[in-house]
């Protein structure tokens, strides 16, 4: 489908998503589609597409009406794993913490989903950051009320994060980036082992900072933009914790740590020694991902954080 004079708003070059997939060869693939992917979805859905939003990586999301006039938003999703389990993880949802899903068209990885107004996100809000975590983690509390989905309709915590140690393991050996290896062990042995000693399973968020967090109107506070996975609560709240505000800009973070996590452990009835052993795994995790992405020095203050993190966890 030919690019139409109304495809340079609504794809402009600075738009995030533009320029992060134009540096690879499938992403630049999936650009070229996307005008025919947003025009067949806006046609058969009789949207009324506004502007797109200025964010996001790897997603066009647009505001729009319907056809009863009612607000939505169009996201249409560069194929990749994570991208695959967001329909059936809001579907599960059905509105209780997250936005609703109103349509899905999997082939051509297109969601309508309900609109947040105003669409503040938690990170900048006024409120001291205790409230905002307590906040925050009520809303975590409420997504994992939700019944899972069908078997096989989302991924398994358990069984992604075992390819994660033995990733995380590989690259250590490649590229030999000067990272502690005992912490990375560490952090290898818990990505196996957390998952096996949950109490419970739940669907997790995935990827639950207080970005993912937007003021509503049908509740204060919705979370949006999920990669939803199957397990092990315990595993959601380290972007949550890391990124209210910074604990580590803090003179000493080790007193800030411990009373956040053991305020967010208190509102999800949690142990707080298993939030800080999976923020230990998942912070090792980030760092072999940094070096591998020509960012060594972003990746030695991960997991300069989580070296805290493990002491205070008693490793």
């Amino acid at each position: 489908m030919a690019r139409t004079p109304h495809d340079e708003d609504r794809f402009p070059a600075q738009l995030p998503v533009v320029a992060q997939l134009g540096r690879s060869p499938s992403g630049r693939a999936w650009l070229d589609r996307l005008p025919g992917i947003v025009r067949e979805v806006e046609e058969r859905w009789e949207l009324r597409l506004g502007a797109p939003f200025h964010g996001g990586s790897c997603s066009w999301v647009a505001p729009c009406e319907r056809p009863d006039g009612s607000p939505a938003v169009l996201k249409v999703t560069w194929p990749h794993r994570e991208a695959e389990g967001e329909a059936p993880g809001l579907r599960a949802w059905d509105g209780a913490g997250a936005v609703r899903l109103h349509r899905w068209d999997r082939e051509r990885g297109a969601l309508l989903i309900e609109r947040c107004t105003p669409g503040t996100p938690l990170t900048g809000h006024p409120l001291p950051p205790a409230e905002r975590l307590a906040l925050a983690a009520g809303l975590l509390r409420d997504l994992w009320a939700a019944p899972a989905p069908p078997e096989g309709e989302l991924e398994r915590v358990d069984l992604v994060c075992a390819e994660w140690a033995d990733v995380l393991q590989e690259r250590m050996i490649r590229l030999r980036p000067g990272y502690d290896p005992g912490l990375v062990a560490l952090g290898a042995d818990l990505l196996r082992t957390l998952p096996a000693t949950a109490a419970r399973e739940v669907v997790v968020h995935g990827d639950f900072n207080p970005g993912n967090v937007l003021a509503a109107e049908r509740l204060p506070w919705l979370a949006i933009d999920p990669k939803p996975m199957a397990g092990d609560p315990a595993y959601d709240p380290w972007p949550l914790l890391m990124q209210i505000d910074d604990p580590f800009a803090h003179p000493d973070p080790r007193p800030v740590l411990r009373d956040r996590y053991a305020l967010v452990a208190e509102v999800l009835d949690e142990d707080p020694a298993r939030l800080l052993a999976w923020s230990v795994a998942r912070g090792v995790e980030s760092a072999l991902w940094y070096a591998d992405t020509d960012d060594p020095e972003a990746g030695a203050g991960e997991l300069a954080r989580a070296r805290v993190l493990a002491e205070l966890a008693g490793y």
